[in-house]
């Protein structure tokens, strides 16, 4: 989020918690990158606030968080005391969900392994209207195939990320293997370990696909422990989610920190992937 918003959108989590009866006079900003994470003082309640823009993901992101609280998905909990929706205020859009404090200790990869089987047999459980997974694939090769929204890429970069998108999304979907809904991006940043276990927040990039995608943005000893995934499946979605998230490390509006460091080391992990130094044509 643009530093200049950052005072207003912490003013909009604090005015939305109070609107809902919560006591919020102070809060911490956790987290800063496209939408920012507050923690909100003394109700003890986690505030996530996105550009208004970004509602419809907000409101989608709450809806699968409600059907999945019906099931023994592992995942962060809207917090129970306000009605679970989208709030709108002063240009943004403010979701409210279960504070937990976080447990000081690494999440072993049997552990993550156990908890992305669970989530994955509760998503199974709910009927959501996910996107699938090579749309994520369509948004990230309209940032290549557009300069103007990637200026700073350059066209060997250019063409290294739209040939593997094109190439591995097409191959995975040759492949027919079955699909559901997933997370979308379960890496280590969106899960919590907790006094009730390890937990997934961040449920706006929720699709449709194999489960080798999901398990592809774990650390690779999580793959390992993973009954049944497809050791091949698992290497391409590897390679294809790498692209996915380059893609976005080179969008002019990114602001994730350090984005354009990441952007040409991870072109780099493409081509070592590969085992080339050229762009993967089509």
């Amino acid at each position: 989020m643009q530093a200049s918003d950052m005072p207003r959108a912490v003013a909009a989590a604090i005015a939305t918690a109070t609107a809902c009866g919560l006591s919020a006079d102070d809060a911490v900003v956790l987290h800063d990158s496209n939408r920012i994470a507050v923690r909100l003082l003394p109700c003890g309640v986690l505030a996530r606030v996105a550009p208004v823009a970004h509602r419809a993901g907000a409101e989608f992101e709450v809806e699968v968080a409600r059907r999945l609280a019906g099931t023994d998905g592992p995942v962060a909990e809207l917090e129970p005391r306000v009605e679970p929706r989208a709030h709108v205020r002063d240009g943004f859009a403010v979701t409210l969900w279960r504070y937990y404090e976080p447990v000081p200790r690494e999440i072993a990869p049997e552990e993550y392994a156990r908890a992305l089987v669970r989530l994955h047999a509760g998503m199974r459980r709910i009927d959501v209207p996910a996107p699938h997974f090579t749309d994520r694939v369509a948004q990230a090769q309209r940032l290549v195939d557009t300069p103007a929204l990637t200026p700073e890429l350059d066209e060997s970069g250019r063409g290294l990320l739209g040939g593997t998108l094109a190439r591995l999304s097409r191959a995975i979907g040759e492949r027919g293997a079955d699909a559901q809904p997933l997370h979308g991006e379960p890496h280590p940043g969106n899960l919590l370990m907790t006094e009730r276990g390890p937990l997934f927040i961040d449920l706006e990039t929720c699709c449709r696909g194999p489960v080798e995608f999901d398990i592809a943005h774990a650390p690779d000893e999580v793959g390992e422990h993973y009954p049944s995934a497809d050791p091949d499946l698992l290497r391409q979605c590897r390679i294809l989610t790498l692209a996915i998230a380059t893609a976005w490390r080179w969008d002019r509006d990114d602001r994730f920190p350090n984005g354009r460091r990441l952007g040409v080391q991870w072109l780099d992990r493409i081509r070592a992937a590969l085992g080339h130094d050229g762009p993967a044509h089509p």
